[in-house]
């Protein structure tokens, strides 16, 4: 069986679905029976995907600009993605909401969250053109739906109209990282991991962090680990101003090795988005021991349990104190840290891969059933 993954949210800096789309493969690769055959799809005008990203996958790369190709890919449903490859395929996995184009193949779409339809402002131009006002017909069109958590299943299921046995929830992993030996050093900190973007409530985290501050002045410093956009800038404004200045930390995007770094200086890790179809940073943090605060919001809760401190995104004020709480009570922060470590044995990358296969099954027999 020949499968089609599209790789490309995964060819540059891999974070959120990059980094989902990315391990994914890789353990598919680890895990595929004989009679599997893993083909990575990249396409750009100028970043070129390296054999050697999936050892063992096949590289399907075209030179061929991603914006005009989604453009024909939303708008017209051409070039059948078998045209580019130069082959044929059972199974087409989109990385994205809508369609890839195929001549034959079943084919899945991947939902994260649909942040988009109620706050199209909070994303990107492509995405504000064309998530919102072809998502619902694609998903329903879709031989099945993947999504990474209960709370975007009954979502996709009760706004776009997918039944839910079009719907195979395929959960993210997480990479272990090796156990921190000791106590955080003494320059420990309050780490967010994530895209530096309005949707990650931002402004709400520099809000209470600042409150902190003023009437704790030896509260450990803020590091703010992500992409920045350009959507970042008021942040890095006001980062960088007032009772915050010379008091937030902002390294920009982080590869693995100084994430890891970042896990293990980590006192606290806070992430009070607005929404998060799974949160896969969250899971890295407690991995690595790092006691968690989240939002009470989308599928934070689903994915903390009882091992993280919840807290209302909209309240900088309960944001602060849970933060207070968390850096003044070390035997708090050691339980939530042995919480957090057992919470997240729970998510393997091998399982991700066992549910894709088994969305990949549906797909196949619910695409023979429309024929």
């Amino acid at each position: 069986m020949r499968i089609l993954l599209d790789y490309r949210p995964a060819l540059r800096q891999r974070t959120g679905v990059g980094a989902y789309v990315h391990e994914t493969a890789r353990a598919l690769v680890a895990t595929a029976p004989p009679d599997e055959a893993l083909v990575l799809f990249s396409s750009s005008w100028k970043d070129r995907l390296d054999g050697q990203a999936v050892p063992g996958a096949q590289i399907v790369d075209r030179r061929v600009p991603v914006r005009l190709l989604n453009l024909a890919w939303h708008r017209l449903g051409r070039p059948a993605v078998e045209r580019l490859a130069g082959a044929g395929f059972d199974v087409v996995q989109g990385a994205h909401p809508l369609l890839i184009p195929s001549a034959s193949a079943a084919r899945l779409v991947t939902i994260y969250d649909l942040d988009f339809l109620d706050h199209p402002e909070r994303s990107r131009r492509e995405i504000r053109r064309d998530y919102p006002a072809l998502t619902a017909e694609h998903a329903r069109r879709a031989d099945q739906v993947v999504v990474i958590s209960t709370h975007t299943a009954r979502a996709v299921e009760s706004r776009l109209g997918v039944p839910a046995s079009h719907i195979s929830i395929c959960v993210p992993g997480v990479s272990v990282p090796p156990a921190r030996e000791t106590d955080p050093p003494a320059d420990g900190c309050v780490l967010f991991v994530g895209t530096l973007e309005p949707r990650k409530n931002l402004g709400v985290l520099l809000d209470a962090y600042a409150r902190l501050v003023s009437r704790r002045p030896d509260t450990p410093r803020l590091v703010l680990a992500g992409r920045i956009t350009p959507d970042s800038e008021p942040y890095l404004r006001r980062a960088s101003s007032g009772v915050l200045a010379g008091r937030v930390e902002v390294p920009g995007y982080v590869d693995e090795a100084t994430k890891r770094e970042l896990f293990w200086r980590a006192l606290v890790f806070v992430l009070p988005s607005h929404t998060e179809g799974f949160g896969l940073p969250v899971v890295e943090a407690m991995a690595s021991g790092v006691p968690v605060i989240v939002a009470n919001r989308g599928a934070l809760p689903e994915v903390v349990g009882s091992a993280g401190y919840l807290v209302d995104p909209a309240n900088a004020e309960e944001l602060a104190a849970a933060l207070e709480q968390l850096l003044t009570d070390a035997g708090m922060r050691r339980r939530l840290s042995e919480a957090g470590r057992e919470r997240a044995t729970r998510f393997t990358w091998a399982s991700t891969a066992q549910a894709m296969r088994e969305a990949w099954r549906q797909a196949i027999l619910h695409r023979s059933s429309r024929s």
